[in-house]
């Protein structure tokens, strides 16, 4: 087959089918620095949307049973895994032991002066930092990142330059959103908040934990092409 009909049968491809928010989206050239976003779902739903992980559609996880409101546009980074490396870098961080990635793509949530109307969308991200969070002995980590030109937000640089109280409401969010009205205990813990290196690492190790996952799709879509 001629490499012309090769590209225009792929150009068909793409033209007829929706990409797969998590393995048929890039992250960027730019990332750790700059990366593709993936949004579920925004302050203002009442319901929990998840993307469906056979079919990349959105679903309805559950109804937001209590008062617990998403700060952020909330998502995560597509091509990315929470596996072995990434809960290896956790243990280093908190000098915990047996500690494995939750085996879901990196999560991120994106400041933004912006009112985003509703998820499924994809938007440009600069990474700031991140929450180390932990999950039944599962590293469950949150980057955080500012959404790119944001009027804002767009010049912070890390996130020790983010209000205290902005930090705060996302980890007051996340230690109580699987909580039961009246608990005592969370069901998650934050061992720390961490700055935009750290965060770069992190996006780096699902990236390997992605390939180690599910091959090198990056280079099998390069030689579609």
């Amino acid at each position: 087959m001629s490499n012309d009909k090769q590209e225009s049968e792929w150009k068909l491809l793409r033209l007829l089918f929706k990409a797969h928010p998590w393995h048929g989206v890039s992250i960027g050239e730019d990332a750790p620095e700059v990366l593709t976003a993936y949004i579920e779902i925004v302050p203002t739903d009442t319901v929990k949307y998840e993307m469906d992980k056979a079919t990349g559609i959105l679903k309805v996880d559950r109804p937001q049973q209590f008062s617990n409101i998403c700060p952020a546009p909330y998502g995560f980074v597509p091509r990315t895994f929470c596996g072995v490396k990434v809960g290896d870098l956790f243990e280093k961080r908190s000098g915990r032991t047996n500690i494995i990635g939750d085996g879901d793509p990196l999560d991120i949530c994106v400041l933004t002066e912006k009112t985003l109307s509703h998820g499924d969308v994809l938007l440009r991200a600069v990474p700031i930092g991140g929450l180390s969070m932990v999950d039944k002995d599962e590293a469950d980590d949150k980057i955080i990142a500012v959404m790119k030109d944001d009027a804002a937000y767009g010049d912070l640089k890390d996130i020790s330059q983010c209000p205290r109280a902005l930090i705060d409401r996302l980890q007051h969010y996340f230690l109580t959103y699987k909580n039961a009205p009246g608990s005592k205990k969370s069901k998650t813990e934050i061992t720390e908040v961490y700055s935009r290196e750290e965060a770069y690492n992190v996006i780096r190790a699902s990236q390997e934990d992605y390939k180690d996952r599910f091959g090198d799709v990056e280079g099998i879509f390069a030689r579609l092409k």
